[in-house]
């Protein structure tokens, strides 16, 4: 039977981004810290050990697989910080436009700095996530 790996634990995230070697990676980690709190309105878990989400959602596939996952959230890797982001099909290309500087996935968008991103335009990539899961699992939602 498959098992998540990737799960929310009691792990501290202040003590996560405090173990950030790099000061600009973990000032910005911290902006992030605040930018997603304030724009979720929820509080921030790790999940793993190396990401920082909120909220949660359960998904489950035609398959019957299915897991947990944060709606939203980042980590600070050493190359690039990860957004963990899933943006409507209709608003995703036209909000990623407006984004600045980054690289994307399917459900991540990489960022080598904060300063090279419009952080308003972050916020809308944000709630827009939230609204395309909360469409697509509105019983699965906390």
């Amino acid at each position: 039977m498959y098992e998540q790996k990737t799960k929310p634990t009691d792990s501290s995230v202040i003590e996560f981004i405090e173990q950030i070697d790099h000061p600009r990676k973990k000032e910005d980690a911290y902006r992030l810290l605040d930018l997603f709190t304030e724009t979720t309105g929820r509080e921030a878990v790790m999940w793993g050990p190396v990401i920082i989400g909120f909220g949660k959602y359960h998904y489950k596939y035609a398959t019957g697989h299915g897991g947990d996952a944060p709606l939203v959230g980042f980590s600070p890797r050493k190359a690039k910080i990860s957004l963990y982001v899933t943006v409507g099909n209709a608003e995703r290309e036209p909000l990623l436009c407006r984004l600045g500087k980054h690289t994307s996935g399917k459900s991540c968008v990489y960022v080598n700095k904060l300063e090279d991103i419009d952080q308003d335009v972050l916020k809308e990539i944000i709630l827009s996530s939230i609204a395309t899961l909360e469409k697509a699992y509105p019983d699965g939602i906390e």
